[in-house]
């Protein structure tokens, strides 16, 4: 599962910081990069859920895995040996419809496997982070050694080990409740899930937009691919003791004020952006991710786990990451690259920051509903 984890983020880290990159420098404006990554974002939204009910459905995760890891691995490589920008287009939209699944079905077996071993989910979580991190390092150099579409080898290398890993696991133990079209009205219409749900599409907006135009900023600010590389792999390898940690600082209860402290952290993350004039104080400042994403993404899937009945897992893990790469994706690439084209990096930042800091009141509200309906 450790070794699945580091070479999916792997993928995950060839495909979301990179593509933009890849994207503009074949000639196609921030403009265009975020409309293009914004119907990807439509698509995931509907191929998520579809695949995480499918799963929930076949009461199996590791074969849905091994069928969306091929369909992947061919598609992706294909991508990045596009020059033909239709066929940039087309293979984009396919990868996004593969690639995008993989998230959720990984972290609900991680969490799961986690639980069946008796372990922190952390201690799987940080071969994701580890993985990110050292192909976001490699692919910047590989990129400027041997070309934008070296990148492609690196991609069908990574795809092939992360079937093979896939192949050799076990798959979850099925939960003995049968999945039913009632239990998932209960489960969408739950008013808990719902706040909840709606704080994490806030703040994943502007987290989202950071992902997609961070690599692209750092060009701006006169950077080449090597320092977008190190840019993520800051950013990433910054996670790895937090995850690893997790068994300490994530205790039951504290979830949502892990969240939001996450959230405020972001705010300050957003504005140092924005007010950053070269590439390597940018670079610096994604240190800041250690207490940003592992934090609210770890939290939010224990919180949302305490919420969710364990035969809607996959489900539910789905609809998490629907709102951290769909909806908010699908919002953050078209209206921010509309905002980066016309009123600069700069100006972009700080529009994240107010995004995130209306995030941080709200979760501030949820802090104070919670304390009340407790007390």
């Amino acid at each position: 599962m450790k070794s699945y984890n580091f070479l999916l983020f792997g993928m995950l880290a060839l495909f979301i910081p990179f593509l933009p990159v890849f994207m503009k420098a074949q000639g196609m404006s921030e403009t265009k990069v975020g409309l293009l990554i914004s119907v990807g974002s439509l698509i995931t939204i509907i191929v998520q859920p579809t695949f995480g009910m499918i799963s929930d459905r076949l009461k199996t995760i590791r074969k849905v895995m091994l069928v969306l890891i091929l369909l992947t691995t061919i598609s992706g490589f294909f991508l990045y040996q596009a020059s033909s920008m239709t066929w940039i287009v087309i293979f984009t939209l396919v990868v996004y419809a593969f690639l995008m699944p993989l998230d959720p079905l990984c972290e609900s077996l991680s969490f799961t496997t986690a639980e069946t071993l008796k372990i922190s989910y952390g201690s799987v979580r940080t071969y994701g982070a580890l993985g990110y991190a050292v192909l976001s390092l490699i692919v910047g150099y590989i990129m400027d050694w041997f070309g934008l579409h070296s990148i492609s080898y690196l991609f069908a290398v990574a795809g092939i080990l992360a079937f093979l890993s896939v192949w050799l696991l076990r798959d979850a133990p099925p939960s003995p409740v049968p999945v039913t079209i009632e239990g998932f009205k209960k489960l969408i219409l739950n008013k808990e899930i719902l706040l909840f749900l709606l704080l994490i599409l806030i703040a994943s907006i502007s987290a989202r937009m950071n992902d997609t135009f961070l690599g692209i900023h750092v060009i701006t600010l006169n950077g080449d691919n090597k320092l977008v590389g190190l840019a993520f792999f800051i950013a990433a390898a910054s996670e790895i003791v937090i995850f690893a940690l997790s068994f300490m600082w994530l205790k039951p209860g504290k979830e949502l004020l892990l969240i939001t402290i996450a959230i405020f952290f972001y705010v300050v993350r957003f504005f140092l952006s924005g007010i950053v004039d070269n590439p390597y104080a940018l670079i610096a400042v994604q240190l800041l991710q250690m207490v940003t994403f592992p934090i609210f993404y770890t939290a939010a899937i224990q919180y949302l786990y305490k919420l969710v009945p364990r035969e809607w897992r996959a489900t539910g893990q789905t609809l998490l990451a629907l709102l951290f790469f769909g909806f908010s994706g699908m919002v953050a690439s078209a209206i921010g690259g509309y905002v980066y084209n016309v009123f600069g990096g700069h100006n972009f930042y700080f529009m994240l920051t107010g995004i995130s800091a209306v995030a941080f009141v709200y979760g501030i509200f949820l802090l104070i509903r919670q304390k009340r309906q407790t007390s």
